[in-house]
């Protein structure tokens, strides 16, 4: 077998470097600054638009790679758009093959992808999944906000309790009708109060703009919306958290993937119950226990 460091593609003749022979499948290993891929010598290219241009030249007709998250969601869709068919590996798939290969090279983690094409998935985007996560990042941020602006109205007043109209004239300095502890560090409180509550109130505008996208995005006759208690909202986050459904094998994978599947422990005859495993997607999670509940979704 030629050499793996020095083989070229397609071609009988071994070269210093690569041959302009099309290509078939190309294996990628992606991090945040590099893409090592797996034909001819170990290649490194930039993870960007001149690394991607560089790999075009090899004509490449399949490209597999391992969905690390947001660094190889750029590349995915560039190659996707001038025309290649992208496959991607489960990270799960690929870490068992490693375990069983015993190996660990940026090279041969390419080489491997580039074999593993019967185990790949075409990569599909998801226009509903970038808006998704941002409102589910401002609902975070929304929380964090509630937490801290409790706290503070906590240390100076005997009401933490917070409604818009309160939120609003906390925002502007209003405390006339407020009946507040004059202590040492009210002063300091009360303007961290109004630093929070401004906050606050500009972060509910743009969840507000973010679910009108949303909404929008979802079909009017998705199945989803079948479902009683589910909304436009829950359809949405639920089609941009999970993407094509038709992934799932069957239901058992699905919950699973939710962190909704029980933990049971068996021990001889005793079976114990351990509650559910949590492992799954925590945002679909809190969306099945809360469906009905406006304050969340």
């Amino acid at each position: 077998m030629t050499n793996p460091y020095r083989r070229t593609e397609h071609c009988d003749k071994i070269h210093e470097y690569r041959c302009d022979k099309e290509v078939g499948v190309i294996g990628i290993d992606i991090s945040k600054e590099h893409l090592i891929t797996s034909r001819g010598r170990v290649r490194r290219y930039e993870n960007s638009k001149k690394g991607y241009e560089e790999i075009l030249k090899m004509k490449p007709c399949v490209i597999v790679l391992e969905p690390t998250g947001v660094y190889a969601i750029r590349p995915s869709q560039y190659f996707k758009e001038k025309g290649i068919k992208v496959l991607q590996v489960s990270p799960n798939v690929l870490s068992r093959e490693k375990e069983l290969r015993g190996k660990k090279t940026d090279f041969y983690d390419a080489e491997k992808l580039e074999n593993m094409v019967n185990k790949a998935k075409e990569y599909d985007y998801n226009p509903l999944k970038e808006l998704v996560t941002l409102y589910l990042f401002l609902k975070d941020i929304e929380t964090k906000y509630k937490n801290r602006l409790k706290r503070a109205l906590f240390l100076v007043s005997d009401n933490d309790k917070v409604n818009k109209d309160r939120l609003e004239r906390l925002a502007k300095g209003d405390f006339t009708r407020e009946e507040l502890y004059q202590l040492e560090y009210t002063p300091i409180v009360l303007e961290e109060i109004k630093i929070l509550a401004k906050n606050l109130l500009e972060i509910q505008e743009r969840l507000k703009e973010v679910r009108r996208m949303i909404e929008g995005q979802v079909p009017q006759d998705h199945v989803l919306l079948t479902i009683p208690g589910v909304g436009k909202l829950a359809a949405g986050i639920i089609i941009g958290i999970v993407g094509d459904i038709r992934r799932f094998p069957k239901p058992e994978s699905f919950v699973a993937y939710c962190g909704l599947d029980p933990v049971v422990e068996r021990s001889g005859r005793a079976v114990i119950s351990r509650g559910i495993s949590k492992r799954g997607n925590k945002y679909l999670r809190s969306l099945f226990y809360f469906f009905g509940s406006e304050e969340l979704f």
